[in-house]
């Protein structure tokens, strides 16, 4: 049953998020990754000289990882604590479009745990991590897109799972790599990066705290239409401030999430004392969404001085009439909006065929958390 708590009159209290501007200071020492083996505009893979740069600043105590312009092909980063990963001005980390390059890593996707691809750059289970720089974070996701849905957005794998009644599922099992996780995590700060036509959601932060994310640009659908590509989703976490950003997607620009279904009922946690301020929205479903995943709920949550030019939708709550959740303490105040189709929609029985999906027999035992609605 969901329950919304209105008028949204009551300020979120800033004193649990106005202290995240000032994380705690990295180290001072510096680490080029051109000194382990990475050259610029190399077409050899460089992650594995990038994450020894890596290693070796979080074995020195912490440091920051720098690069010198140019373009790196990258599979999967994992940040350590106490290491800044620096994208300078001129500076692309790009994708390599291949699987393998991805290890299975146990996260959260649509509300729902399991193994999923690793994503380009991982914070997973870390401490005082930034994300710095005015470089690019290429996700270069046109390979997983087709994969989806075809060259022509006619066949893919989604042709395949509607003829055979599991639309909901090719989201799961497309398995599209996401360009930045920061995944069980707190103290981390991702500023001033832009992140490119990620394969899947651009930036999700699950089971995280004390999360800022200040003047990033997500420009999503560059030469292509990446199919569900989310800007910013906060799933599960708290703490978190999101401000002065600059959002193309394609779906959500900025979404709140907190579980599907009986998976997200037993694990129950909130998104919760979350701040958006001063951001521009685009190209996308939603300047500012609230599921469908709301099994945790949502709660003091403050929006303000957002700008949506020619999104879809303005705020848009969304969920399903199984998944639960409590929506509270709610404040939206100074917003414009250009072009927009609806400025408010409020959905409890979002994408009934997606939401309530009845299962082939074969699938129940693996899937038994999305039918499971006692």
């Amino acid at each position: 049953m969901h329950q919304f708590k209105f008028p949204l009159a009551r300020w979120v209290s800033l004193q649990a998020v106005l202290w995240l501007l000032v994380l705690s200071s990295l180290p001072a020492a510096t680490f080029n990754v051109a000194d382990f083996g990475a050259r610029p505009d190399d077409p050899a893979l460089a992650s594995p000289a990038i994450q020894k740069a890596i290693d070796a600043a979080a074995q020195a105590g912490g440091g920051k990882v720098v690069f010198a312009k140019g373009t790196y092909l990258t599979g999967a980063l994992f940040l350590k604590s106490n290491v800044e990963l620096h994208l300078g001005e001129g500076v692309v980390l790009r994708a390599v479009p291949d699987d393998a390059a991805y290890p299975d890593i146990w996260s959260r996707v649509a509300g729902v745990e399991m193994q999923w691809p690793a994503a380009v750059v991982n914070v997973y289970g870390r401490t005082n991590v930034s994300v710095t720089g005015q470089g690019t974070l290429d996700g270069n996701g046109e390979y997983w897109w087709r994969k989806f849905w075809g060259e022509d957005r006619q066949g893919g794998m989604l042709k395949d799972y509607v003829a055979r009644g599991l639309r909901w599922a090719v989201d799961y099992d497309c398995q599209r790599v996401r360009a930045l996780l920061i995944y069980d995590s707190k103290d981390v700060k991702v500023s001033g990066i832009t992140i490119e036509r990620s394969g899947f959601w651009s930036l999700t932060m699950t089971y995280s705290e004390h999360v800022t994310v200040d003047g990033v640009i997500i420009r999503a659908n560059i030469g292509g239409h990446g199919p569900s590509s989310d800007g910013i989703d906060i799933d599960s976490s708290r703490e978190v401030l999101v401000q002065n950003c600059d959002i193309d997607a394609n779906d959500d620009d900025i979404c709140l999430k907190a579980g599907r279904d009986a998976d997200g009922l037993r694990v129950n946690r909130p998104t919760e004392n979350v701040v958006i301020r001063n951001c521009i929205t685009r190209a996308g479903y939603g300047m500012f969404t609230i599921g469908s995943e709301t099994s945790g709920g949502a709660r003091n949550v403050q929006v303000s001085d957002m700008r949506a030019i020619g999104t879809k939708l303005g705020i848009h709550f969304k969920s399903a009439k199984i998944r639960g959740g409590v929506i509270e303490n709610i404040s939206i105040r100074d917003v414009t909006m250009e072009n927009v189709e609806r400025p408010l929609k409020f959905e409890m029985n979002w994408y009934p065929a997606y939401s309530l999906p009845t299962l082939p027999a074969e699938l129940k035992d693996s899937w038994h958390v999305i039918v499971d609605r006692d």
